[in-house]
C-alpha cells in the first residue's frame, strides 16, 4: 500500500528529528569540552573602545639584555632547532647604528599591530585579521601556509613553523606550516591581566623600557608614557598607525 503525501510528510520530518538528534548526540560532547577549554576566558566581545599598543623607551633598553625575548619564547612554547633562518621569532633584538653620530640604539622589533595592516590586506584566506581592539592575529585552522603576509610586513614580524611543534601551551596553539607572530599576549588580556610577558620581564629585570596599556585611554600607562616622551613609528611613511611607537630613535 502507497503512503498518502500527508505520512510520507510526517515520515520526512520524524526522519529529519532522529537525525538531528543523533548529531546533537556526537556533537555535544565536542562542544561541552570547547566550552571547558574556553573557562576562564574573556565573557564580553571585543569592542574598538580599547586599543592595545606599547611604547618601546630605547634609552632604557639595555644593551646584551635578551629579557623581553626569552619572556616571549617562554610563554608561547616558542623553541629553537638551532637554524635562525628558521627558528621561530616574535619579538627580537635590533641593534641600529647612526652613520652620521656612531650611536647605537637597542631595538625591541615585533608585529607593530597596525591599524592598517598589510598582512591583513593580502591573505586569500582571511586567516590574518585584526580584532576591534586592535591586536593583529593570525588563525592557524584557516592559515594555508602562503607566507604572503610575510612578505607583506614591512617589519619582518612574522615566522613560519617549518617544524614540528614539540611544546604546545594551550594559551598559544600553533602548529606546522602555519605563520605566526606576536599577538600582544592575547591569552593575557583576555582573563583580564594588564601585561604582557615580555613588558613584565623588562619591568622585573629592572629595565621599564616596554611600556604596554590601551591608547585610547588617557589614564593608562601608555598613555601617559606617550605624553611624556617623544615618539614615533617605524616606517611612518606607509601611514600604517601602528599600535607599537619607539621613543628615543
Amino acid at each position: 500500500m502507497s503512503k498518502s503525501k500527508g505520512q510520507t510528510d510526517m515520515d520526512r520530518r520524524t526522519f529529519m528529528g532522529l537525525t538531528v538528534g543523533a548529531a546533537a548526540t556526537l556533537v555535544a560532547p565536542g562542544v561541552f569540552l570547547h566550552s571547558i577549554a574556553q573557562a576562564g576566558d574573556r565573557e564580553q566581545p571585543v569592542t574598538d573602545k580599547v586599543r592595545w599598543g606599547m611604547l618601546v623607551d630605547t634609552s632604557k633598553c639595555a644593551n646584551g639584555c635578551s629579557a623581553c625575548v626569552d619572556a616571549c619564547k617562554t610563554e608561547n612554547g616558542l623553541s629553537n632547532h638551532g637554524r635562525p633562518a628558521t627558528d621561530p621569532t616574535w619579538i627580537r633584538k635590533v641593534k641600529v647604528r647612526d652613520n652620521f653620530t656612531g650611536r647605537e640604539t637597542n631595538l625591541p622589533l615585533m608585529c607593530q599591530h597596525c591599524e592598517f595592516p598589510p598582512c591583513v590586506d593580502v591573505c586569500p584566506t582571511g586567516a590574518s585579521f585584526k580584532r576591534a581592539d586592535g591586536i593583529v592575529m593570525v588563525d592557524r585552522h584557516v592559515c594555508i601556509g602562503c607566507r604572503y603576509c610575510m612578505m607583506a610586513c614591512p617589519y619582518k614580524a612574522r615566522s613560519f613553523i617549518h617544524e614540528d611543534i614539540e611544546i604546545k601551551p594551550t594559551n598559544a596553539p600553533r602548529g606546522k606550516g602555519c605563520v605566526e607572530s606576536c599577538n600582544l599576549c592575547v591569552h593575557r588580556l583576555d582573563n583580564g591581566q594588564a601585561m604582557t610577558a615580555c613588558a613584565e620581564a623588562c619591568a622585573k629585570a629592572g629595565h621599564n623600557a616596554l611600556v604596554f596599556g590601551d591608547l585610547k585611554d588617557p589614564n593608562s600607562p601608555v598613555s601617559q608614557a606617550l605624553k611624556q616622551l617623544p615618539s614615533r613609528q617605524i616606517r611612518a611613511d606607509l601611514q600604517l598607525s601602528t599600535g607599537v611607537r619607539y621613543s628615543g630613535i
